[in-house]
């Protein structure tokens, strides 16, 4: 079987002045990195003679399953399909971190005949965003400490600094770290840490951020601790916000790629869904969406995570608005979660399907009930799926008026996803009818309980005494109104990743909480989540190699 670096290797890459026509861009705003990629000059667009409003495609899924369920493939796939009926359209996915290409993932970019090229340059540095993310970030680590060193004149508290190091590297060894020792002349020694690049406020912001005015304004608001009488330090106060804008000048300008049908494909920003908001940027889905008829984007993990960060955050900050939602899902990842075990998934079983049927069923509700957004299932087709299982699937989706749609687009590309694509025009026919999970005024405590009993379905929440006077003192302090983004296991409703399918009545229980002044949102983090990844027993990095004439190996 030809792997999915093989099939994006083989394929023919159009000039970018040909993919930026299909979107009405100019020329001259084009930044080449490279033949098949580049930047877009937000200084040099112009809007289309005739400016649009895009209609906005949301892509999301069931809760992952070591079996698999292709969203950013069927995302792909479907923008494919979408150009392949006629329409307009851009997709809009996040960047890979590194630390998942060398960790569990082996790539990012979709799989088989539904991909977006360069693959290897996607997955690997690409244009240099998420070094920029860092280096702003560890600027500013750096700026704390020299401050620190020069006489601390801000007052702040060695045991309350909360601005980490960062680095897109999957490193268990760097998770708590002291920093300092040496003597005198290397500053303080003090407790530190180092969390993943897509777990930055910083990337947070690029993200959020409407322009670089904004940027910088985000950055300067960035809270890096408090001074021995509770007041909180900014970036701002350190002058930190211009030397980090001018590292991030270029990373905030959208990518241009393309798929292997030549859809064009804006791929910006990079945070995860389970430890931070999990969508692209917000310039570069609305460029999109000024540029296409349709935009096709993702977010990340299932939709308890990913969709309702992209809606309770991304859209109520933004005023985005989808118009359709589309949530992935497999015969053999419904199984697994009916509690089938990995090796078994290829034998046809009623009874699993019946079981794991029911994390489909509460992600729907979510979307349609909690959301209030239209949504169809897109069931990537595996050889071994049967009839008789296809057919439950479908009548059980019926049940909730819920149209289930077949897809091949990993085997036949946009072909394989044309019906789908149908059923999305229909659907985004109509004007969105997205709602929020929660409302501003509520408190961040009433927030997260909200939104754990309606789309986790728990029961009750709890915390630590300490988390809950922290939040209880931002509230008093003003970050009241700010969206809340739970980290949590993106594996299962509860913070039990090895619970499948569904358990209703459980206690979400958060033990720390994080304030991002910047991004305008606080971050309550679950047990069993950490904010820094570690590799696993076999890292994909041992099977990724180059060869003698540059041809990159092992991605997937």
């Amino acid at each position: 079987m030809t792997s999915d670096i093989e099939i994006a290797q083989q394929a023919r890459i159009l000039p970018m002045d040909e993919i930026a026509a299909k979107l009405n861009l100019p020329a001259e705003a084009l930044e080449l990195y490279g033949a098949n990629k580049s930047k877009l000059n937000l200084h040099k667009l112009r809007l289309p003679a005739d400016a649009r409003q895009g209609r906005l495609i949301l892509v999301s899924a069931i809760s992952p399953t070591p079996a698999g369920e292709g969203k950013t493939t069927t995302t792909i796939g479907l923008g494919d399909a979408l150009q392949r009926i006629g329409k307009s359209v851009c997709i809009c996915l996040r960047e890979p971190s590194m630390g998942p290409v060398f960790g569990m993932k082996g790539g990012a970019t979709g799989g088989g005949h539904a991909q977006v090229m360069p693959m290897a340059d996607i997955n690997l540095h690409f244009t240099g965003d998420f070094a920029a993310i860092a280096a702003a970030h560890n600027l500013l680590a750096a700026l704390i400490d020299n401050h620190l060193h020069q006489g601390n004149a801000l007052g702040l508290d060695l045991r309350r600094i909360t601005w980490r190091r960062v680095l897109d590297t999957n490193d268990r060894a760097l998770r708590q770290i002291v920093v300092g020792l040496g003597g005198k002349a290397n500053g303080y020694p003090r407790e530190d840490g180092f969390d993943i690049v897509v777990a930055s406020e910083v990337m947070a912001i690029l993200c959020l951020a409407s322009s670089l005015a904004d940027l910088k304004r985000r950055l300067g608001n960035i809270v890096v601790g408090y001074r021995t009488d509770g007041q909180a330090v900014t970036a701002g106060q350190l002058q930190a916000q211009g030397a980090m804008a001018v590292l991030l000048k270029e990373a905030i300008k959208p990518n241009l790629v393309q798929t292997l049908e030549h859809t064009p494909a804006l791929i910006h920003g990079g945070p995860f869904a389970n430890i931070a908001h999990g969508c692209n940027s917000v310039v570069a889905t609305r460029l999109a969406l000024q540029h296409a008829d349709y935009v096709v984007t993702e977010a990340g993990f299932g939709a308890d995570l990913g969709a309702e960060k992209f809606i309770d955050i991304k859209c109520r900050k933004s005023g985005l608005r989808p118009h359709a939602c589309v949530i992935v899902a497999t015969i053999r990842a419904l199984k697994y979660h009916g509690g089938q075990a990995l090796s078994a998934l290829p034998q046809e079983s009623l009874s699993a399907l019946k079981q794991g049927l029911a994390n489909l069923q509460k992600h729907v509700e979510n979307v349609s009930t909690h959301y209030g957004l239209p949504c169809v299932v897109a069931l990537n087709r595996f050889s071994q799926d049967t009839e008789a299982e296809l057919a439950l699937v479908q009548a059980c989706m019926a049940e909730q008026g819920v149209k289930v749609v077949l897809c091949t687009h990993w085997a036949d590309g946009g072909a394989g996803a044309e019906m789908l694509a149908h059923e999305v025009v229909r659907l985004a026919a109509a004007e969105s009818t997205m709602r929020l999970v929660y409302a501003d005024e509520d408190t961040l405590w009433e927030k997260l309980r909200k939104l754990a009993t309606a789309v986790y379905g728990a029961a009750d929440i709890a915390a630590p005494a300490q988390v809950k006077a922290q939040l209880q003192a931002w509230q008093d302090a003003g970050y009241g109104h700010y969206p809340i983004c739970v980290a949590k296991t993106p594996y299962s409703f509860t913070t039990d990743a090895a619970q499948r399918g569904v358990l209703a009545g459980h206690t979400l229980t958060v033990r720390e909480a994080r304030l991002c002044a910047g991004a305008e949102f606080i971050v309550l983090i679950c047990d069993g989540v950490n904010t820094m990844p570690g590799l696993p027993a076999e890292p994909a990095a041992h099977r990724i190699d180059i060869d003698d004439q540059g041809n990159v190996s092992g991605l997937s």
